[in-house]
């Protein structure tokens, strides 16, 4: 779907002191494979109008999986939005974030926040319950080309991300402390995992659904939210805002490199 246009403009029927994001989105049919129409949505808080390209996530009916030379595709000279699919993957017993650029049926382009090397076998994870096994089979300018180990429908996977509901955004395990405010309350809590949209917490005290709360993890800023749900002593939060992806990268590489850290303490004590 490279190529996808985003317009800067004022939603129908707003006063005009708020301006809004205009994103044109296209419609895969998963009967036809084409594109017969396109939905639009509207976000807030830009103010002046112009048309931007945005680079977003590209899917392919081939067999083949992308190539070095697709990174070479991009227009020369013209900025480009990027609106990446975000997903994760197992690599060497652990979870790392990637974004995806290119997919295929036999493969994908992803950046990888981490370094592996060619012939370097992984699983990724599209969203939750999805998982692709396949190999590193090239990398380029910070690009990885995933070679996957059986082809996918990748006819299914788009539509399943359009019509279907919204998947969960990755989320990396983690073990840490933190603090929640919640009114009046302030709690520590431990952190189990984390992803861009919310975290899952220990808490002893329930919080209930639809509170207001703040987070504040150590190295981060506090991040406002709100209770989602909870289950045997565990609270879900959603953070108001997306956490940015690079700072979640760096931030989960410090907690690993504290909790290594710890270890050879606990393992003398």
């Amino acid at each position: 779907m490279n190529g996808g246009r985003v317009r800067f403009g004022r939603k129908p029927g707003s006063t005009g002191h708020g301006v809004n994001l205009l994103v044109i989105h296209p419609f895969l049919s998963s009967a036809t494979g084409k594109f017969p129409g396109t939905f639009v949505s509207f976000l807030p808080r830009w103010n002046r109008v112009e048309t931007q390209p945005a680079e977003t996530t590209l899917y392919s009916l081939s067999d083949a999986p992308p190539s070095p030379a697709n990174e070479s595709d991009r227009r020369t000279g013209e900025r480009h939005m990027t609106l990446y699919r975000v997903g994760s993957v197992m690599l060497d017993g652990r979870r790392e974030l990637c974004l995806i650029r290119n997919i295929s049926a036999g493969g994908m382009m992803i950046r990888l926040y981490c370094t592996a090397a060619v012939g370097t076998q992984l699983t990724i994870e599209l969203k939750s319950g999805q998982p692709i096994r396949g190999k590193v089979s090239w990398i380029k300018d910070g690009y990885y080309g995933i070679e996957f180990d059986d082809p996918i429908d990748v006819i299914e996977i788009l539509s399943a991300s359009m019509n279907g509901p919204r998947p969960r955004m990755p989320r990396i395990e983690t073990d840490c402390h933190a603090k929640l405010r919640e009114g009046a309350n302030s709690l520590r809590v431990r952190a189990h995992d984390i992803s861009q949209g919310g975290a899952k917490l220990q808490c002893e005290m329930a919080i209930p659904c639809g509170s207001d709360i703040v987070l504040t993890l150590p190295g981060l800023e506090p991040q406002p939210g709100v209770a989602c749900w909870n289950n045997d002593g565990f609270t879900g939060v959603t953070f108001n805002r997306l956490l940015p992806l690079g700072q979640l990268v760096e931030w989960l590489k410090v907690q690993r490199e504290e909790q290594a850290a710890r270890r050879p303490a606990a393992k003398s004590a």
